[in-house]
């Protein structure tokens, strides 16, 4: 995969730092219906979107023990075709800009996503779920069990 390189009018770049500071593993794959970023929704649908795969590396299925009884899942992973040096985008394209970190772009220092998705199956190392909005391919960082805490 190659990362965007389009600049729009009015966006900054920086000059990313030359070593990184930790890693991460990745533990799968996420297989979408989506093969171009023009393509991905915005937000996914958990209720209605398509139903989307988790793929776990063999060595983490045993982390998958207990997941089939949660509703709902927070999905973390890395927008591997995101550029990681504009500080300042114009996300409509119209020349005014505002800071990364005040949008959900996936141009960032570091391409880390979330989605809340709800849980449609469990096969063997897979995962299934609806709400994704990430490209086919896209690698898996973690899974979380969403907890409402309806205390108050």
């Amino acid at each position: 995969m190659s990362v965007e390189t389009d600049i729009r009018p009015g966006e900054v770049t920086v000059e990313p730092p030359a070593r990184f500071d930790g890693g991460v593993y990745f533990i799968g794959a996420i297989r979408t219906p989506w093969t171009a970023r023009k393509d991905c929704p915005k937000r996914g649908d958990a209720e209605n979107g398509p139903v989307c795969r988790l793929e776990v590396a063999e060595l983490w299925w045993p982390a998958l023990g207990g997941i089939e009884a949660q509703e709902t899942l927070q999905i973390l992973y890395w927008m591997d075709w995101a550029r990681r040096d504009i500080v300042r985008q114009s996300p409509r394209s119209d020349g005014k800009t505002r800071g990364t970190f005040s949008l959900r772009s996936p141009v960032r220092p570091n391409p880390i996503a979330s989605s809340v998705v709800r849980l449609v199956g469990v096969e063997k190392g897979v995962v299934l779920v609806r709400g994704l909005d990430c490209l086919d391919g896209t690698p898996l960082i973690d899974i979380k069990p969403v907890y409402c805490d309806h205390s108050g």
